[in-house]
């Protein structure tokens, strides 16, 4: 964990309603270090617990079937990149699809935490960003997780001080921040200082330009005092750091081919989905058509991930923050396989990972069920699928 890496904090929660929800704190805190430490941190949230027992639905979805689960656990950040859970739990378009198999929610601060969470157990399903996925999966040999969709693509800006940094040719010497020492957005600064000729030491982030990791929660203050000349950091915080007078002199889409690549995804135990494929198909349904709400009805969508993460971060985000935000964001089902390899490969370049093998780590035939279900077209996994 970086030094300035905050403990990560999670919550868990029994949503068989989305309004009924009472808290209690709990807190469990996870971190790791060195080339270990791939993770995607998220805006902040708060930990707390929910004791509702309230029944769920008689019924799975549309099926009718009872699903083999009683009981799945789903873990997310309270993060606008995570606006499919986010939007979908309070909607309550997942519980209609599991009906009677009651959902229980674990809200993380950064990756690391949640994949410890998947490996002990306590969560069955994850949103996540690609690089603590990455990381779940070789760590364990290929035997931990599948990366079984896809979520959001985009949502993330390089802000800097206009008076300082005017131009992208004007970063020698600067001070940039990124969330976390080997998280997605760390890896994507390193690679693209690379690329424009910048030598960066990446354990101390020493170099022509100084990369400091720094937690999102902090980044805006960190601004204002002037420790830092900008960030490489996701939605809301590159927003946020707009309204404190920052410009935005990158969007990540733009070094991408299509302008896209992926920032979250969905992750399960390989236990869990041997067990139960059926309970993962629902999940993966209810995911779908979030997607396919959030398309259809934007500004509700946007509201109802306001919203959630008032509920579990303590509070809402300004329109002037929120909206900018939002817009950057595109929901999809497709995991954009082909980008997850390229983030690795540059991570790998930037000295943070070990070449990795993630042959296997996509298992994407229950996704392309659903889809084919819906009459959309199947999503491919780059020669990455399931052996």
């Amino acid at each position: 964990m970086a030094p300035n890496q905050a403990p990560s904090r999670a919550h868990t929660s029994t949503r068989p309603n989305a309004g009924r929800i009472r808290r209690t704190a709990a807190a469990a805190a996870a971190g790791l270090t060195a080339v270990a430490l791939l993770s995607a941190c998220s805006y902040g949230s708060k930990a707390d617990k929910s004791d509702d027992k309230a029944k769920a639905a008689a019924t799975a979805g549309d099926s009718g079937a009872k699903l083999s689960a009683d009981t799945v656990k789903i873990g997310y950040f309270a993060n606008l990149t995570h606006g499919t859970p986010l939007v979908g739990l309070q909607e309550g378009i997942f519980q209609k699809e599991l009906g009677g198999t009651q959902i229980k929610t674990q809200v993380f601060n950064a990756g690391p935490a949640e994949i410890e969470a998947l490996n002990a157990g306590s969560i069955d399903i994850g949103w996540i960003g690609p690089s603590p996925a990455i990381n779940g999966y070789t760590k364990s040999e290929g035997q931990s997780l599948k990366i079984i969709g896809g979520s959001a693509s985009g949502g993330v800006k390089l802000v800097v001080n206009p008076d300082k940094v005017p131009s992208l040719d004007d970063l020698k010497g600067k001070k940039i921040a990124t969330p976390q020492l080997g998280n997605t957005q760390d890896v994507a600064l390193l690679n693209y200082l690379a690329g424009k000729g910048y030598k960066v030491d990446a354990a101390s982030g020493a170099g022509d330009v100084s990369v400091v990791r720094t937690d999102n929660k902090v980044t805006p203050d960190a601004y204002k005092s002037g420790s830092i000349d900008g960030a490489w950091v996701p939605e809301p915080t590159a927003s946020k750091l707009v309204t404190l007078g920052a410009k935005v002199l990158l969007n990540e889409k733009d070094v991408w081919p299509d302008k896209k690549f992926v920032i979250t995804n969905i992750i399960v135990s390989q236990k869990f989905l041997k067990e139960h494929p059926d309970v993962v198909e629902a999940v993966l349904r209810g995911s779908v058509k979030t997607n396919a709400f959030i398309k259809a009805n934007s500004d509700k969508a946007k509201a109802d991930a306001n919203e959630a993460i008032k509920k579990e971060a303590g509070n809402a985000l300004e329109p002037t923050v929120l909206d900018p935000a939002w817009a950057d964001i595109d929901f999809l089902d497709d995991p954009l396989a082909n980008t997850l390899q390229a983030e690795a490969d540059h991570a790998v370049t930037a000295g943070l990972l070990k070449k990795p093998n993630l042959n296997g780590i996509y298992d994407l035939s229950l996704l392309n069920k659903v889809l084919a279900a819906q009459g959309q077209a199947a999503v491919a996994d780059a020669g990455l699928g399931a052996k």
